[in-house]
């Protein structure tokens, strides 16, 4: 192998990481190297990331195999122990130019993972693109500081900081300016962006800020947020702003007002219920989609019960259903836990429920006018991120105006608006 293959896992910000570090990685001058961007969500997320690198081994024996993400920060030295492994270095080493520099010269340390906790502020790296012309992600905040007592992420991502909006908004303008029609804001924590910086920034404000300066921008979207830190601004955006998409992908997690507490959670059920009936009042043609665990410790099956009727009273369409998984160093691990096979069977039972509700969702849209952005030739998503197969071809990155024929049970099935 001569260039430098990355492989990524977990979320939409180690994604948009993974391109800063391809573009650190060229202009280091560095080749025949697989990075490993790990995520530390689940220990299955842990394990899926030691395969990979065992795998990439077996297939490129001369390459030098670089550790980074949240895993690595976590725990270097797990992975510092595998023979595999030529490098670690931390999450917020691997942002920056020179990190990949010291990987070309001989003698590099071995583990340069410092501590993530000290760190003050998230820097806007200034990217072309994600080797796909359907949408580009834009890092806003990095970190976080609350505590889930089921969460692991702020000990791989250190305290929340924002990247200030004029930063942003000239990301999000080049990107528009290399023909992307869509902008998805991306961090950890997005609802907390602004507390760190000067003045009174919030999300809402920002999300006005891009629309307003960056007009040429056709579709403006959110990824996952926290209700609970919603501000009037993005509220006011959500119900004036057309080209911010009706989609929103929510924190979640249960929906028992005991497991939320146990958690760690800042709302209630019942919030959970009002935000989404406000929201859809503002917006009626918003969709939802939500993270929900099953499984946590001492969730009773009454407990349980919650979570999957909140699929219902809160009208979600798209669900990310995860196993609860321990997570040494966080409080949940040292929980009364609910049997490895329980949680698995309520997993199925949400997972099914989510299967329901999008089907559900595809047969009412039926006969709808969209406008789809494609993400190859046949495929692409809706304003409401619902997927649609097209029945002509069209080049990633364009928008095209279709009408709804029907579905397959996973997507919509669409024509070309003639």
């Amino acid at each position: 192998m001569s260039d430098v293959e990355i492989i990524t896992f977990g979320c939409r910000l180690n994604a948009y990481e993974s391109e800063v570090m391809r573009k650190h990685a060229s202009a280091a001058g560095l080749s025949q190297a697989v990075i490993v961007n790990t995520c530390a969500v689940t220990a299955e997320a842990v394990r899926q990331a030691r395969q990979a690198i065992r795998k990439a081994r077996r297939a490129h024996p001369g390459a030098k195999i670089v550790v980074t993400g949240c895993a690595a920060q976590i725990d270097p030295e797990l992975f510092a122990s595998m023979e595999e492994v030529d490098h670690v270095i931390g999450n917020r080493e691997k942002t920056e130019c020179r990190s990949f520099e010291a990987l070309v010269e001989p003698g590099t340390e071995t583990v340069v993972v410092n501590d993530i906790m000290s760190v003050t502020e998230t820097a806007s790296h200034m990217i072309d693109g994600f080797g796909t012309r359907a949408r580009a992600y834009v890092q806003i905040q990095n970190g976080c500081d609350h505590r889930c007592t089921f969460c692991i992420i702020p000990f791989g991502r250190g305290p929340s900081r924002s990247v200030p909006a004029g930063e942003v908004v000239a990301q999000i303008r080049h990107l528009v300016e290399n023909g992307y029609a869509e902008i998805v804001l991306t961090g950890v924590d997005i609802t907390a962006y602004g507390r760190d910086l000067p003045g009174e920034m919030t999300l809402g404000k920002l999300v006005k800020k891009v629309l307003k300066l960056v007009p040429e921008l056709p579709r403006l979207r959110l990824s996952s947020i926290d209700s609970v830190e919603a501000d009037p601004a993005l509220m006011a955006a959500i119900a004036e702003e057309e080209r911010l998409m009706p989609h929103l992908h929510l924190s979640l997690q249960a929906g028992d007002d005991l497991t939320l507490k146990r958690m760690k959670r800042r709302h209630s059920r019942a919030h959970s219920v009002a935000f989404c009936e406000e929201v859809r009042r503002l917006r009626p043609d918003m969709v939802f989609g939500a993270d929900l665990i099953a499984g946590f410790p001492t969730e009773t099956d009454a407990m349980f019960e919650g979570s999957l009727s909140l699929v219902d009273d809160c009208g979600l369409t798209f669900l990310h259903v995860f196993p609860y998984s321990a997570r040494e160093g966080t409080p949940a691990a040292l929980m009364p836990q609910v049997p490895g096979p329980v949680i698995a069977g309520r997993a199925a039972k949400l997972r099914a429920k989510g299967m329901a509700a999008l089907k559900t969702h595809l047969a009412k849209s039926k006969g709808r006018q969209i406008k789809v952005l494609m993400e190859n030739e046949a495929h692409g998503r809706s304003a409401d991120f619902t997927p649609v197969t097209l029945d002509a071809e069209h080049r990633a990155g364009v928008l095209v105006d279709a009408m709804v024929k029907g579905d397959d049970g996973a997507s919509l099935l669409a024509v070309v608006a003639s």
